[in-house]
Parts: C-alpha cells; sequence; structure tokens
C-alpha cells in the first residue's frame, strides 16, 4: 500500500488494514511504517508544472548556471505581500517592487517607485530587472515601457517561485508579522515596515549568493521543483 501511494496517511493505511481484517492501532501501523524504512513527513506544495514549462526550466537554469553572484546581485526581483489583520482590512506593500494591478498601473508603478530606488542602488550602472509573468507584466506595453527606458528584462519560467529568492524574504517578513500580532491598519503598516527594515543585508547576499545553486537544482532535477 505504502510503495504504490506515498501520499497514504497513518490513518488512511489503519483503515485500509482493518477493512482487510487486521485490527491495530496507529502507534503500530507507525512503527511497522518505520521498519519497513519509511518516515512520515508532510509533503511539500509546490506549483504543478507541465512538460512546456519544465523544459522550460531546465533550459533557463542551463543558461543562467554560469552567472557569478555578482551578476545575480544586479538583479532587481519585484513581488508583491499581501497581509491581513484580524478585521477585514489588507495592504499591499512594496518591496523591491509590485503589486496585484492591470498594465497601466504596474507602469505607474515602476515609474515613480522602482527607477527612483533603481537610481540610488545603482546609479548610471546598467541593471537587469526581474519579474514574473503575472498579465500585468507581460504586456506589450509594459514591455514598450522598458524598452523606452533602456532597461533589460530577465526572461523568466513560468511557475518559478524557487528560482525567486525574494519569497525568502517575504517569508521572513510574514513570519514576524505572525510574532507582532498587528491589530489595526495602523500597527500592521508599522509592522509590516519594521519587519522589512530588520533584514539585514547579510541575509540578502547569502540569498543572492544561493542562485548558482538553484540552477543546478533545476538542472539536477530536469525542469521540476526544488527544494527552495
Amino acid at each position: 500500500i505504502v510503495e504504490k501511494d506515498r501520499f497514504q496517511t497513518l490513518g488512511d493505511l489503519r483503515k485500509q488494514w482493518t477493512e482487510s481484517g487486521v485490527e491495530t492501532s496507529r502507534a503500530t501501523v507507525y512503527r511497522r511504517v518505520q521498519e519497513m524504512g519509511y518516515r512520515c513527513c508532510i509533503p511539500q506544495v509546490k506549483p504543478l508544472l507541465n512538460q512546456k514549462q519544465r523544459q522550460k526550466r531546465l533550459t533557463w537554469a542551463t543558461e543562467k548556471q554560469h552567472w557569478t553572484v555578482a551578476q545575480w546581485s544586479k538583479r532587481e526581483m519585484p513581488k508583491c505581500l499581501k497581509s491581513s489583520v484580524k478585521y477585514p482590512q489588507s495592504v499591499m506593500v512594496w518591496g523591491a517592487m509590485s503589486a496585484a494591478v492591470n498594465a497601466a498601473s504596474y507602469q505607474e508603478i515602476l515609474e515613480h517607485f522602482m527607477l527612483p530606488s533603481a537610481e540610488k542602488l545603482y546609479g548610471d550602472e546598467d541593471f537587469i530587472f526581474q519579474h514574473d509573468l503575472a498579465p500585468a507584466h507581460s504586456a506589450k506595453t509594459t514591455g514598450k515601457w522598458f524598452t523606452d527606458h533602456g532597461i533589460t528584462v530577465l526572461n523568466w519560467p513560468a511557475n518559478s517561485p524557487d528560482l525567486n529568492p525574494i519569497e525568502n524574504l517575504w517569508d521572513i517578513v510574514k513570519r514576524k508579522l505572525r510574532d507582532a500580532r498587528p491589530n489595526t491598519l495602523d500597527e500592521l503598516k508599522a509592522a509590516i515596515e519594521a519587519s522589512w527594515a530588520s533584514i539585514t543585508p547579510q541575509q540578502c547576499h547569502r540569498l543572492i549568493a544561493s542562485m548558482p545553486r538553484r540552477t543546478e537544482a533545476v538542472i539536477s532535477a530536469e525542469g521540476f521543483p526544488t527544494k527552495y
């Protein structure tokens, strides 16, 4: 039973054994599974990838596998975080940048937030901008905006949060927010700002330095999701 379906729970196994005439406890089922060399764990939830998407991830990782950490450091990684409190209030947050908006609004955000941030971070140096394949990001007008502003956009495979280390930063922020337990909108905003400000440059550098390992992991997994 275990070999046929690794997603069976101890309760499922016990039920099937009981139906076949074997009366046993959950603890006994657990011990027998351990004796067989299996261990119980909660499976990681990963994006569903079809064959075409896996091939694109594999191609992307192969193209980027020799990028240095210095090259990855010149990449802006946008994402959107929506956090809620006890009451029906929420706030959209600009980290590196972005939000769930249409193409026109997205371009306004790029204009008013991303460009000043990029100028502050890089000055006159070139950099590569990264965003996912959300409709507002992949719209033709958005592509034209980047072309008009002379900004290079990193090609990006679909359903690949494991290749974007800013996801780890959002996880840090969300964990800190759980500890803060804000009760009002103002407290929520203050908690988000404090959480983001608490992220150290060392944490960012470690995440950026993980990019070569992430691309290698995708290649080793032949395009399937990785542990990241």
